[in-house]
């Protein structure tokens, strides 16, 4: 079989939204080709019928409030983040559209979570894997993909991943797997044990086994789009808020109905927030959004350990803290109910910048106004003004 590609080629092939692929070599039904695509898709699906479902934990609250909070736990996937399941649902798409090939070079734009878990799935079915990332990803992301056998490619601008991504699939004659444009349509929101059906599994033998809100928060806006669109699939009452963190144009995208949002800095929370408007970041789906400091990401996450024993990454704590707003809300009307967030990664990818107190000095971050409210409120349970 020859896989050769042909950078640049005239009559190259485009998936819809993405970058042109090159022409191939490769005659789709030649059976060395199929063996090799069955194989692969045998070897993802396998990876996810042998993975245990992630855990539904509960994060302690008074008893009287007659509220729950639950975190679904994403950081016990074998590559450790909510990514892994984004991860296998994008290989599994480009395999099944013919764009991931023998022997073809898999390139991915990322702040690293979603490139740990790409990394992993590249070695599994043997095809190598460069990850185009800021030059401000955390080591630990990094030393992860390199253990997965996949190799870092750095940019200074956070904005510039996407074109150099496109750039480097074009000169290598690979695949830009593109989580930004394909992540809300990779996935099966309709169910398929996807992360909402999962969480809904969980809940049902609970006394309030349909949250009033579920909340999440964005990268790609993939979990997000999955999450809600489960939801009004399946009729369920629940409503979706995705919180933000700064240098993000996601939450002034959604307030403005502005498309052509963009924000001119990178996030300091690893994972979400974006520069632009992602295609895959669905905004008539969202009930509602909050815009969260990113002191007050980190101070959330802090209280995160103290209540449960358990370090988390920075997203968790954007997360967290919109919950507990939207839990002090629900104290104040008398709401009894349930809310559900999620823990994106683990902290101890984040050891340097998250729990280094040096690193909030760096960045000019006071996280002491945030700790106090946090404790205020689980105290009392009213919201400090």
């Amino acid at each position: 079989m020859n896989a050769t590609a042909h950078p640049g080629a005239a009559g190259a092939a485009k998936p819809p939204g993405g970058s042109p692929l090159p022409t191939l070599d490769v005659d789709r039904s030649d059976p060395a080709y199929r063996a090799w695509l069955k194989e692969a898709v045998r070897k993802v699906q396998a990876d996810a019928n042998r993975s245990a479902d992630t855990h539904l934990l509960r994060f302690p609250l008074p008893p009287e409030w007659g509220i729950d909070l639950y975190f679904k736990d994403e950081s016990t996937h074998p590559t450790g983040s909510l990514k892994h399941r984004l991860a296998r649902s994008l290989f599994l798409y480009g395999l099944c559209n013919g764009w991931i090939r023998p022997d073809a070079c898999v390139i991915e734009a990322s702040s690293g979570s979603t490139a740990v878990s790409e990394a992993y799935f590249a070695k599994l079915i043997g095809v190598p894997f460069i990850a185009v990332m800021p030059r401000t990803t955390s080591r630990e992301k990094c030393r992860l993909i390199e253990f997965h056998g996949g190799r870092c490619h750095f940019v200074d601008d956070p904005r510039a991943v996407y074109a150099e991504a496109a750039a480097l699939a074009r000169r290598t004659g690979g695949h830009y797997i593109d989580q930004f444009t394909y992540a809300e349509r990779a996935t099966d929101w309709r169910g398929n044990n996807n992360i909402a059906e999962s969480v809904y599994h969980q809940l049902r033998l609970e006394r309030y086994p349909v949250p009033a809100w579920i909340v999440a928060t964005a990268g790609t806006g993939g979990t997000s789009a999955t999450i809600a669109r489960y939801i009004r699939y399946m009729q369920y009452d629940t409503r979706v808020c995705v919180a933000d963190p700064e240098n993000s144009c996601f939450f002034e995208g959604w307030r403005d109905h502005d498309p052509a949002a963009r924000n001119d800095r990178g996030s300091r929370i690893e994972g979400i927030g974006r520069p632009r408007m992602e295609p895959s970041f669905v905004p008539g789906a969202i009930d509602r959004m909050m815009k969260v400091p990113d002191a007050a990401s980190v101070a959330a996450v802090r209280a995160l350990e103290l209540a449960i024993g358990r370090k988390a990454g920075g997203s968790t704590g954007t997360g967290l803290w919109s919950a507990l707003k939207i839990v002090a809300e629900m104290v104040g009307e008398g709401r009894p109910g349930s809310v559900v967030t999620l823990i994106c990664d683990p902290g101890e990818r984040y050891l340097d910048k998250y729990y280094s107190d040096a690193w909030l000095a760096e960045q000019g971050l006071d996280i002491t106004p945030y700790t106090m409210a946090i404790s205020a409120f689980l105290a009392t349970g009213r919201w400090p003004c």
